[in-house]
């Protein structure tokens, strides 16, 4: 199989094949996550008792949250199988098992028609999300990191978050499509249908795109070397012996995924279901702000190639912290164009953040357990963090407490920022 050898200067070609091939499948990712999230409000009731909104709406972002507790299994699965076998097979099992259950969710039956036989279809279809998802973020990160020039090391891992947002764009723009061509009676009756089938169906470009992939130097280097050695490295005494990077892994990411999520996800989602905002108006104004956020994670990425990789991640902690309580008074103003701005300027910081953070974990672990390392500590952190969020958001907002809410993300923000403090630079590190 041709690699790309150290050195190699890529073709405008080659840069295309590569940034397609591994952001599509993570478009798709944050594609379905999002949808879930977009779309909880009006197919809550499809899947739990209609009797009580409120009730079917936390039901389902629960499991939206259980999803996530599926990450940390996928991640050490695939983690595994990247750095055993590695990155281009584990990133298209992860995709093609990805598709499989956003089709399952598109065309389950719903509550009326089998009772809570449908509740565990969605439990099911998103615990195979949660599975194959958490292998997808590591291995698609860990394959763009190893590709990339180190000296454009940053640059080029923001294209993870790029087309993340992509995808989140995509879902955003469906939500606020369908709802003003059909409104809200029609998604909660079919509408939400649409985007769960999309997404499968896309899955299947996906996987023919990701069969024109390389394998990256960096791991048949690595292979080359175990293939010589007198006994096979083990996975789990890597990541033992990298326990100081995993631990720095999510100590980075708790406050990052907290942030995100509650902004892209939990924010709108509030603002809908609860606030009662003009759910077409709420979607736009998101997809505002996620233009803006993925017009700055190249620049971001640039910065930390010149300036190094602390000074972006200070400005996100610190920043967000400073800034968590004014932007919360804004988007609870009750205008849509007041969410917008918080969204807006919320996403910027984070932007410094995630642009980098791909290239920060890669940068963090060897070869050998390069993925595993990366993918578990993550996939770990988000799950107790970022998957808990919206329903965290939503159930304390629905008891007047947004506050609490609000500090414990300064917490886990300023947990971040003493982890920068005392962490080494990795710029432009080799990854050989």
């Amino acid at each position: 199989m041709p690699v790309t050898e150290p050195g190699h200067r890529h073709s405008g070609r080659e840069q295309r094949r590569t940034l397609i091939g591994t952001g599509i499948g993570n478009a798709l990712e944050w594609y379905d996550w999002h949808v879930y999230g977009i779309f909880a409000p009006f197919f809550a009731q499809q899947f739990f008792n209609p009797d009580n909104e409120l009730s079917a709406l936390l039901s389902t972002l629960a499991i939206f949250a259980v999803g996530f507790a599926m990450r940390p299994i996928g991640a050490f699965v695939f983690g595994r199988l990247a750095d055993r076998k590695g990155r281009r097979l584990a990133m298209l099992l992860s995709i093609g098992m990805g598709s499989a259950g956003s089709l399952a969710i598109g065309l389950a039956p719903t509550y009326a028609s089998i009772g809570a036989v449908a509740s565990l279809i969605l439990l099911l279809a998103r615990l195979t999300q949660g599975m194959a998802h958490g292998g997808e973020l590591p291995s698609s990160q860990t394959y763009l990191a190893e590709t990339a020039p180190p000296e454009r090391r940053g640059r080029w891992t923001s294209a993870i978050y790029v087309s993340g947002a992509c995808g989140m764009l995509i879902a955003t723009l469906l939500g606020a499509g369908l709802a003003a061509l059909y409104g809200t009676e029609a998604l909660e009756a079919w509408g939400w249908r649409v985007p769960f089938v999309i997404g499968g169906l896309l899955g299947v470009y996906a996987l023919f795109l990701r069969r024109k992939l390389t394998e990256t130097h960096a791991f048949n280097k690595e292979r080359t070397s175990r293939s010589a050695a007198p006994q096979r490295p083990s996975v789990l005494r890597g990541m033992w012996q990298n326990r100081a990077a995993a631990g720095r892994v999510i100590g980075l990411t708790a406050g990052f995924t907290v942030t995100y999520q509650a902004w892209t996800t939990a924010a709108p989602t509030y603002a809908i279901s609860v606030t009662k905002l003009d759910s077409t108006a709420v979607l736009l104004a998101e997809v505002v702000a996620l233009l803006i956020f993925i017009v700055a994670l190249p620049l971001c990425g640039s910065l930390s190639d010149r300036f190094g990789r602390r000074p972006n991640m200070l400005i996100f902690v610190l920043g967000m912290a400073v800034l968590a309580y004014p932007l919360l008074l804004l988007a609870r103003a009750g205008r849509v164009w007041q969410l917008g701005l918080a969204m807006t300027i919320a996403l910027l910081f984070t932007a410094m953040c995630a642009s980098i953070a791909p290239a920060i974990f890669a940068e963090l672990f060897p070869t050998n357990v390069r993925t595993t390392g990366t993918g578990v500590p993550y996939a770990i952190a988000v799950a107790l963090f970022g998957g808990t969020t919206p329903y965290l958001q939503t159930w304390l907002a629905s008891h007047h407490a947004q506050n609490y809410f609000t500090g414990y993300n300064i917490a886990l923000l300023l947990i971040g920022a003493l982890v920068v403090l005392t962490g080494p630079e990795t710029r432009a590190k080799p990854l050989e």
